[in-house]
């Protein structure tokens, strides 16, 4: 099984002959999973993108995934590193073990955080009963994770308390932001996997069946962006430092809420 290229318009941030940094919407995934057959679930990824582009891509992660180093979530926005040759793909592997790699998120959480800076460091393992989610209970095979959070905003409204936060990780563990804002009552806002609501009601309540609904609002993905990466070019030893705005729709989430 080969992923397949695809015509699909891609926001390049930067690229050279060696890397790429790609500014991913929500709602695409990097890859296809092992599972992917070539007529359902290998389509509309990064990956499909990126073969239509690009003659040559590292190999090193198998024909599924090539030239992808590191991973966001389908329904996470923002910077992802694509290796454009097998030397920089083991360069950038090591850079990203090494944790020489710096990467800072932006995300709307539920709730104000007390402290304006927070480190949690707590390890993380999937979930034993449900595959699909990680976790912060003590399960066999956890491992390290470290997020270093800074509040950006409290955000007191309508439709309840919100904190912005840039969120800076040290590890790059799977869902790692989303399940440790989730562990200390800060679900990422629109996660609802991790314990956000699908809908946000508004501060009106109904007294009698006449009364109009409550106003709610919802976000159809997580509000959660990768919008900062410094590290040193694989080759050149140059410093990158390389920076995408918010989308829209986090951007006018944003504004519906103030």
């Amino acid at each position: 099984l080969h992923a397949m290229p695809e015509e699909i318009p891609l926001d390049i941030v930067h690229e050279d002959d060696d890397l790429s940094v790609i500014n991913k919407p929500a709602g695409m995934m990097v890859h296809a999973g092992s599972g992917a057959t070539d007529d359902t679930r290998n389509r509309g990824t990064l990956v499909n993108a990126l073969l239509a582009h690009y003659r040559q891509l590292s190999t090193t992660g198998g024909p599924l995934r090539p030239g992808i180093v590191h991973r966001l979530d389908k329904q996470t926005s923002g910077l992802i590193v694509v290796a454009r040759n097998d030397a920089a793909h083991l360069r950038l592997s090591e850079m990203f073990s090494r944790r020489q790699v710096h990467k800072t998120y932006i995300a709307l959480v539920h709730g104000h955080l007390k402290q304006d800076r927070g480190t949690i460091s707590v390890p993380i393992a999937r979930d034993a009963v449900r595959r699909t989610r990680m976790t912060t209970r003590r399960e066999s095979g956890a491992r390290t994770a470290i997020s270093h959070y800074a509040v950006l905003e409290r955000i007191a409204s309508r439709f309840g308390a919100f904190t912005l936060v840039s969120v800076r990780i040290e590890t790059g563990r799977t869902h790692q932001i989303r399940v440790h804002l989730s562990s200390i009552g800060h679900p990422v806002v629109g996660d609802t996997l991790y314990g956000a609501p699908a809908r946000i009601s508004g501060a009106g309540v109904r007294r009698k069946k006449s009364d109009p609904e409550p106003e709610t609002i919802a976000l159809d993905r997580n509000f959660l962006h990768a919008a900062e990466l410094h590290f040193t070019h694989p080759r050149s030893g140059k410093p990158l430092h390389l920076m995408a705005p918010m989308p829209e729709e986090l951007t006018g989430f944003l504004a519906t809420l103030k």
